[in-house]
């Protein structure tokens, strides 16, 4: 493939980095996070070796659902500063070689939206068709209530106008008609306006509850929502050719790849899926979980990509693994039920899990930078950040970034109880863990993710090349091998606390096994075999070389 062809599908081998300006850095002492502390940031994302910043909601809400529920799409929150701010924001990230992306949240609005206001004065309002109402709870609208332990129901009845509308998550939350084309259009012009100002693209926020259009009037005779998703595609690639939709669909691989459409819908997916089994992986200690379900992982379109990730900013969701397999990861990660959502996810962060164990923390990361996709970090995870138990819900994991030791962590100079969030406390809090300290230890995390993110880009077989999982004759090991442009790459990780032995084979006996993660070499036997001795949770990274190339 060709350099210009590459530099075009540049999200293909990104570093993409989750983070919420209202948790990230506060510029002005207020004790909110904005675009002034974030741009004064964007050093340390680019030493972390991030490509691409993906903005949470930033702008103004109510904040009842941490600013998912919007109520103007075209400004800044000005809690968090100015659309100047924000240009000054992407134009900086931009310098450095980084894309801003930013989460396109238009499966509903804010109740305290001008257009909701509206639509509720009455049945025949400007804004009533721009919203999904009922006379009474269709029989075969949607089903699931996303939030169970605070909704008991998708609709919620209005007094004024005595109907109901519908809200897929709170009731505070209503549903967009995305099923209108008024609507369909002011989606598109929300988007031209970000991408004129520097985006690179969009998360969309549930996908699939946005397309959805069970119970609706004439359901039937509606257009098809894949041709609606294809049109924003569309859409998107004349505004700026290089732009991306990455897609929140937590679904099974067959129904998650009705969204690429074939290429013509998202350009990326969240996997899901892998996410589940690779947790279900650590809590047995066996590889065989995550293994089944990569060999078994579809293959995106050529323009498209798996986006893989080990946490992000919601519950730690398990709801695809079977009832069982989701009480062994709620056994060995989250015993006690404060740590547990929904019955069906986890509000912790990794390294609490894990224990504290850096070799298995070192794994977890080292297999999202090796796994075929592009690798997902959410803030925090570079430097091991726990969660906050203490606060409610999905809260735990949305606590202030932790920049130094000291009062505020370096987030703020305010008083704490100013703060936008609670800081984490205690054996994670910024005492111990923070990015001052690390950032000059070279054998901290931080350092361990910044080399992985260098590696993995300059590995290109990961992230373009072809997948196939090895047999490494061990249960606790999983060993894939990635080709392209006649170059491969063995990546090997042991998922138990006992060392394994590795026996690879098909390798061709003319080469030696390069790793790039130490120094180091591991020989092929005639019979094109090489065998690796892994300690405990050990990774290795292993390129076929000719030993005239071999490091050493």
């Amino acid at each position: 493939m060709s350099r210009a062809r590459e530099a075009d599908l540049w999200w293909k081998n990104a570093v993409i980095y989750c983070l919420d300006v209202e948790t990230y850095r506060d510029g002005n002492g207020d004790g909110i996070g904005d675009f002034r502390g974030l741009t004064q940031q964007v050093d340390h994302l680019d030493r972390l070796g991030v490509t691409c910043i993906w903005l949470m909601p930033f702008y103004p809400s109510p904040d009842r659902d941490d600013g998912y529920d919007i109520t103007d799409f075209y400004t800044v929150d000005p809690r968090l500063g100015t659309l100047g701010d924000f240009v000054e924001f992407v134009r900086t990230a931009r310098d450095r070689g980084m894309r801003v992306i930013a989460d396109l949240v238009v499966n509903h609005t804010s109740d305290r939206h001008p257009w909701f206001e509206s639509a509720r004065r009455s049945r025949d309002a400007p804004y009533r068709d721009w919203y999904v109402w009922a006379d009474e709870p269709p029989e075969d609208g949607p089903q699931g209530i996303v939030f169970p332990d605070q909704e008991k129901s998708l609709w919620q009845y209005d007094e004024r106008t005595e109907q109901y509308y519908l809200h897929r998550f709170y009731k505070h939350q209503p549903d967009l008609n995305v099923a209108n084309p008024e609507v369909r259009d002011e989606i598109a012009r929300i988007m031209g306006f970000w991408m004129e100002l520097g985006l690179s693209g969009f998360r969309i926020d549930a996908v699939p509850f946005l397309l959805e259009t069970d119970g609706q009037r004439d359901a039937a005779r509606l257009p098809d929502p894949h041709d609606y998703l294809a049109d924003l595609r569309a859409f998107l690639s004349r505004r700026n050719g290089e732009a991306i939709l990455l897609g929140e669909v937590n679904l099974p691989y067959a129904k998650t790849m009705e969204f690429y459409g074939g290429g013509a819908e998202l350009t990326m997916c969240f996997d899901f899926t892998g996410m589940q089994r690779l947790y279900l992986s650590l809590a047995r200690g066996d590889a065989r979980p995550l293994a089944e379900t990569l060999a078994g992982r579809p293959a995106p379109p050529e323009d498209g990509q798996w986006a893989t990730f080990v946490r992000n900013h919601d519950e730690l969701t398990l709801d695809q693994l079977a009832e069982d397999e989701r009480q062994e990861v709620f056994d060995a990660f989250g015993p006690e039920k404060r740590m547990q959502l929904y019955d069906r996810g986890l509000r912790r962060r990794l390294p609490p899990m894990l224990d504290g164990d850096p070799r298995r923390i070192r794994m977890v990361y080292s297999l999202l930078f090796s796994l075929p996709g592009t690798p997902v970090l959410f803030y925090g995870e570079e430097i091991g950040m726990g969660e906050n138990l203490d606060v409610e819900g999905r809260q735990a994991v949305r606590t202030p970034m932790q920049w130094r030791p000291g009062p505020g962590g370096g987030f703020s100079t305010a008083g704490a109880d100013r703060f936008a969030a609670r800081m984490v406390e205690g054996e994670y809090g910024p005492d111990r863990v923070n990015v001052r300290a690390q950032r000059h230890d070279p054998g901290s995390l931080l350092a361990w993710i910044s080399m992985l993110a260098e590696r993995y880009r300059e590995t290109p077989e990961l992230a373009w090349g072809e997948c196939t999982v090895l047999d490494p004759g061990s249960d606790s090991v999983l060993a894939h091998r990635c080709a392209a442009g006649g170059e491969s790459v063995v990546v090997v990780h042991n998922f138990a606390a006992d060392p394994a032995e590795v026996t690879l084979t098909g390798l061709d006996s003319s080469r030696v096994l390069a790793d790039l993660l130490v120094d180091g070499t591991t020989e092929i036997a005639p019979d094109g075999r090489a065998t690796l001795r892994l300690g405990p949770y050990e990774c290795r990274w292993l390129r076929a070389l000719d030993p005239a190339e071999a490091p050493g």
